[in-house]
């Protein structure tokens, strides 16, 4: 029996020695190990009995730790937070035309959110043949709408549609770039009525918005849920797809926009 046991005791340094060399020190388990599960919850004390510290309050209101000061002097809840508040930015007079509403543009206030980046005015023509909507200027824009990589695939995407840049009009929702910009919140707040004046004066004959974001600034509810714009005694076909920055990154996206594309400008 001696030495049986003494090969089964070289086999196993030699095993040791082996996993040491491999640099493995710890060892693992097949079972699953709930790492981020919450602690139990203590258990509610028994009816008619009080919890150390604890005190009476009003039912529905706020435990006093988290009431600002004053109101817990006052045995006042908090009040409501204040939902986004609509305003009027087009003011009484609202631009009459595309010029005129140009100028606005560059120096209306509170239609640019963000002040760090500068505004960059729309280009192109009344009764273009597509009007391409984006949701802002790029973080590089400084004199023109879409200068940077964003721009070159666009031009990229018309010259493929067989369309001249002089035949598009290209416009942003927002004035200027906006970092995280809260689209749905910006549109509640009046800049969908603004949006809607704009392609209102610029009349495209059709209307491409890429930012499926953008559909609350257009009066629909859903990325898929907007198929036209109703302008006076005409309704202008829209078509809504991914951003340029999700294109440039995704082959897949740019794939998926040209069949979408083809079918779309082949019915429109």
């Amino acid at each position: 029996m001696t030495r049986p046991d003494l090969a089964l005791a070289r086999e196993l340094e030699a095993a040791l020695a082996f996993w040491q060399a491999a640099g493995v020190t710890h060892d693992f388990h097949d079972d699953a190990t709930a790492w981020l599960a919450q602690a139990p919850l203590a258990p509610a004390p028994a009816a008619g009995t009080k919890r150390p510290g604890a005190e009476r309050r009003p039912s529905g209101s706020a435990p006093a730790a988290t009431q600002p000061a004053a109101l817990r002097e006052r045995g006042a809840a908090p009040p409501p937070t204040p939902a986004t508040l609509r305003a009027n930015l087009l003011g009484d007079s609202p631009p009459a035309d595309l010029a005129a509403f140009h100028d606005w543009w560059m120096s209306a206030p509170g239609i640019a959110p963000a002040q760090t980046f500068p505004r960059i005015a729309p280009r192109g023509e009344q009764d273009a043949q597509l009007l391409v909507l984006v949701p802002q200027p790029e973080e590089g824009d400084r004199e023109r709408l879409l200068e940077g990589p964003q721009g070159r695939l666009l031009a990229n995407i018309l010259a493929a549609m067989g369309l001249d840049e002089r035949a598009v009009y290209l416009a942003s929702a927002l004035p200027c770039h906006t970092p995280i910009a809260d689209l749905p919140a910006l549109a509640t707040g009046g800049m969908d009525q603004v949006t809607a004046h704009h392609l209102m004066l610029a009349a495209p004959r059709r209307v491409l918005v890429l930012g499926t974001a953008l559909a609350p600034l257009l009066g629909g509810t859903g990325a898929d849920g907007l198929r036209e714009i109703n302008q006076a005694d005409r309704k202008v076909p829209v078509m809504t797809s991914e951003t340029l920055e999700a294109m440039l990154h995704s082959p897949t996206l740019k794939a998926r926009f040209w069949r979408r594309w083809m079918e779309w400008s082949a019915s429109s």
